[in-house]
């Protein structure tokens, strides 16, 4: 299937409800994620969070498409700003936020119309649960944080 065919076929629909929002857009065509913008301008003070709007609405293309919130490196590296939480499920139909937080010593201002995050769409599994008395045994057992060593 071509990449044309298959975007026709699995694209999802997006309405700005600002008319100066900016629709997600990637820098190279293989990037996994594509960039939200702020449609407002923001400062976040050292350890202050804050629900950042972009503008948008999207519907993703089926349902077990999700949108995953994560960082810029760049404002990570940069600028200490990093994405606090970030699922958008499938039958999300309200404006995408997106939760900054400044992990920095000193303020930040972003403009609006920053690169503030990006959305990676990712699919997942529908799991039934069943519970049982014990677990199967594995090489890992219990062990759990810092059990690796690192």
């Amino acid at each position: 299937m071509t990449e044309k065919k298959f975007m026709d076929q699995f694209s999802c629909k997006i309405k700005k409800l600002d008319p100066d929002a900016q629709i997600p857009t990637k820098a190279h065509s293989s990037d996994a994620g594509y960039d939200l913008y702020s449609c407002e301008p923001v400062t976040l003070a050292p350890m202050e969070r804050k629900v950042v709007k972009t503008g948008i609405a999207i519907a993703l293309a089926f349902p077990d498409l999700y949108g995953r919130v994560a960082p810029r490196s760049g404002l990570a590296v940069n600028k200490g700003l990093d994405v606090l939480a970030g699922v958008i499920d499938s039958s999300y139909r309200g404006e995408v936020g997106v939760v900054l937080i400044n992990l920095s010593n000193e303020e930040v201002f972003l403009n609006k119309g920053s690169k503030i995050a990006q959305l990676i769409l990712e699919t997942h599994y529908i799991a039934g649960w069943e519970e049982v008395d014990s677990l199967p045994v594995s090489d890992r057992d219990e062990k759990g944080f810092g059990s690796s060593g690192e």
